[in-house]
């Protein structure tokens, strides 16, 4: 249950990001001072920080996305439910230590962001 409850947040959690990420970026069309601003925002660790909790979740939701199809359109799908949700938390967290690794050294660096 908490496997279908972590996708629909992640999933509710992409889709007011890509809102507002389509917002920002026709900023630069009605106002670009303001869009270097907006930008400039971005360059803050409370952002970077964000930014991290957003691969998390896109990463969740695509690799239970895959575990859902199986489930749903493999005939033995049911049956290995449970095993195929450790492996994407396994593979979830492979993906993860060198992205937040590398996201950290973004948010950390001069030439970063």
């Amino acid at each position: 249950m908490w496997s279908w409850v972590l996708h629909r947040i992640t999933g509710v959690l992409t889709f007011f990001f890509l809102f507002v990420h389509v917002l920002d970026t026709a900023m630069v069309r009605v106002n670009p001072e303001t869009y270097d601003a907006i930008i400039e925002t971005y360059k803050t660790p409370l952002v970077g920080l964000m930014e991290l909790g957003l691969v998390a979740a896109v990463l969740y939701h695509a690799l239970n996305g895959i575990r859902v199809m199986l489930v749903d359109f493999w005939s033995k799908g049911p049956q290995y439910q449970k095993p195929m949700l450790w492996i994407i938390a396994v593979v979830w967290l492979v993906v993860m230590i060198p992205g937040a690794g590398r996201i950290f050294y973004n948010m950390f660096t001069a030439g970063g962001h």
